[in-house]
């Protein structure tokens, strides 16, 4: 059922209208209930695809839903249509003001509602995309404090990592971090990259959100195998930042093993045909975020890798 979260007024008789999708299983109040929020970010769009596979998968067999699945496809549709990651004309990221306000602006407002139409969910799956700057591999994000509780979950997402790592998608402000405090436990989900979708990324994770709803006793439906992920805890993330500005161009592939020494790029100036760096990596492992944008300025990010131990 296609519920109105919020509904606000905007200049020359605009409206802002913030829907769900509530899909509940036959005879199933008193069940458990699942959230897949997507839309933070106006420029994420995998959320999209992933949303409408899963609510027609699930319409087309209801039988086997057991709980309640609630799906918030567009938390911020002004930055969608403007192709804006922050919420337009405030210039306010959405994923920075939560648990946000009743009485606040109206990205304080929505956040506020999202939050209180959340609580008490049995857990929270946020689906957030890359900037157009660096492509991901499928991951999961949680913060260190919460490893121990939320690691079991992450692991049935069939995603290729999960991050242990206090980042911004997870911190103060985020949707997690409001929903932690209320006591939902929250995946926070990066991939592909921003203002695409990545069909493969997408499918990987919904056989995941159907495993992690097969495990709660949310859906009967058919099983699915699912990987299991690496995980930083097991070994160390380095971070591999450009020291000239110029022209990226990568030669190793994103979600690429590679050794110590390997040249994932160079950093080239177009005028003077000149290679100003040669990018290496700083010891053996996994390329799980690579450089997609090839613009880069001395201090960019190029890489991301994860070196086992």
């Amino acid at each position: 059922m296609i519920e109105t979260l919020v509904s606000v007024k905007l200049p020359a008789d605009e409206e802002l209208t913030i829907k769900k999708n509530r899909l509940k299983g036959v005879g199933c109040d008193g069940g458990k209930r699942i959230a897949i929020v997507t839309g933070i970010h106006g420029d994420e769009l995998e959320g999209q695809y992933v949303c409408y596979e899963l609510v027609r998968t699930i319409t087309a067999n209801m039988k086997y839903l057991k709980g309640t699945v609630d799906i918030y496809p567009s938390i911020n549709p002004l930055g969608m249509e403007a192709v804006s990651r922050a919420v337009p004309m405030s210039g306010l990221d959405m994923n920075r003001v939560f648990p946000g306000s009743d009485t606040g602006a109206i990205a304080e407002n929505v956040a506020a509602k999202l939050v209180a139409d959340i609580k008490g969910a049995d857990i929270c799956v946020d689906i957030h995309a890359s900037n157009i700057f660096i492509r991901e591999i499928p991951q999961v994000r949680i913060p260190s404090s919460e490893s121990s509780h939320l690691l079991r979950y992450a692991k049935m997402l069939n995603t290729d990592f999960v991050w242990v790592h206090d980042s911004n998608a997870v911190g103060e402000g985020s949707l997690s971090s409001a929903l932690r405090e209320c006591g939902v436990p929250t995946l926070v989900i990066e991939m592909g990259v921003g203002q695409r979708i990545t069909k493969d990324y997408c499918r990987q994770l919904l056989k995941g959100i159907f495993n992690l709803m097969a495990e709660l006793g949310i859906w009967e439906g058919k099983e699915h195998t699912v990987s299991h992920p690496m995980v930083s805890t097991d070994g160390a993330v380095n971070v591999i930042h450009s020291a000239a500005s110029g022209i990226f161009i990568p030669q190793a592939e994103h979600n690429m093993w590679v050794q110590k020494g390997t040249v994932i790029g160079e950093i080239v100036t177009p005028i003077t045909g000149t290679v100003e760096e040669e990018v290496t990596a700083p010891a053996d492992g996994l390329i799980f975020s690579l450089r997609e944008y090839p613009i880069v300025y001395e201090g960019s990010v190029i890489a991301r890798i994860l070196s086992m131990n």
